[in-house]
C-alpha cells in the first residue's frame, strides 16, 4: 500500500514541475561531486552515463518512522532530494516523509523552490497556508487518505490534532525545493536580527524578543 501510495504522489508532482528546475535535454543527469570530467547541468554534476547504476535511481527506509521524540515540536521530516537521491538531478520532484507524534507540529514554514502535495497516511492533521497580502489562511482538517497541496513559497504548517501518531507523505515538485522555517529565520539568524528590529516588527517588548532569540 505504502509503494502505491508513494508512486501516486510522484505521478501527481510531476504535473507542478515548473521553470524552477529546467527539463533536461537527455533522459537523465546523475549528480555527483565536482569532478574535472563531469558535465555540470542544474547545480549538479553529472556522472558519466556508462557509470550509471540503478542504485543511482534507488532510496531507501521511507518504511521506517522519524523519530519524532528527537524534536521539541514532536514531528520529523525525511525529504528525498537530490543530496540523497542522486537521480532526482534535472528531474524537478523530491518526496518527503512526515511523522508526528500526538499533537506533534511541523511549525510554519515556507519552501521557495517549490509546491509541495501531502498526503495523509495515518491520522488527523490540521493544514494550511497563508497568502501574500492580504494574508488569507487557508485551512482544513484532513485524514486519512486525504490531500492537501500548499503553494509554491507560501508558509504553511501541519499539525497532528488526534492523540495518536500520525503519518504523512508530501511530493515536492523541486529536486532541491529549499526550507524557511519561519521562528528559526527571524528569532535564530546567525548573526541574529537586531532585537529593536524584531521588537517593533512584532510589536513586542525588547525583553520578550531577547528571551525567544535564546531558544533558537
Amino acid at each position: 500500500m505504502m509503494k502505491v501510495v508513494i508512486v501516486a504522489i510522484l505521478a501527481l508532482a510531476t504535473t507542478l514541475v515548473s521553470a524552477y528546475d529546467p527539463s533536461p535535454l537527455q533522459d537523465f543527469c546523475v549528480a555527483i561531486n565536482n569532478t574535472d570530467s563531469a558535465v555540470f547541468v542544474n547545480g549538479k554534476f553529472c556522472k558519466d552515463p556508462a557509470m550509471v547504476t540503478a542504485n543511482d535511481f534507488f532510496f531507501p527506509g521511507l518504511n521506517i518512522p522519524g523519530n519524532t521524540a528527537a524534536s521539541k515540536l514532536g514531528s520529523s521530516v525525511n525529504l528525498v532530494n537530490v543530496d540523497k537521491l542522486p537521480g532526482l538531478n534535472t528531474l524537478g520532484i523530491s518526496l518527503a516523509r512526515l511523522d508526528f507524534a500526538p499533537y506533534g507540529l511541523n511549525p510554519p514554514h515556507i519552501h521557495p523552490r517549490g509546491t509541495e502535495l501531502l498526503v495523509v497516511m495515518e491520522g488527523t492533521l490540521l493544514v494550511g497556508f497563508v497568502t501574500s497580502n492580504p494574508n488569507k489562511l487557508f485551512t482544513k482538517v484532513l485524514n486519512k487518505g486525504d490531500v492537501f497541496v500548499f503553494p509554491i513559497g507560501l508558509i504553511h504548517f501541519q499539525f497532528n490534532i488526534g492523540q495518536t501518531n500520525a503519518v504523512a507523505f508530501a511530493g515536492l515538485s523541486s529536486q532541491n525545493p529549499g526550507l524557511i522555517t519561519i521562528a528559526n529565520a527571524v528569532f535564530g539568524s546567525n548573526p541574529p536580527i537586531n532585537p529593536e528590529v524584531l521588537a517593533k516588527a512584532f510589536q513586542l517588548d525588547k525583553n520578550v524578543v531577547d528571551y525567544l532569540q535564546k531558544q533558537f
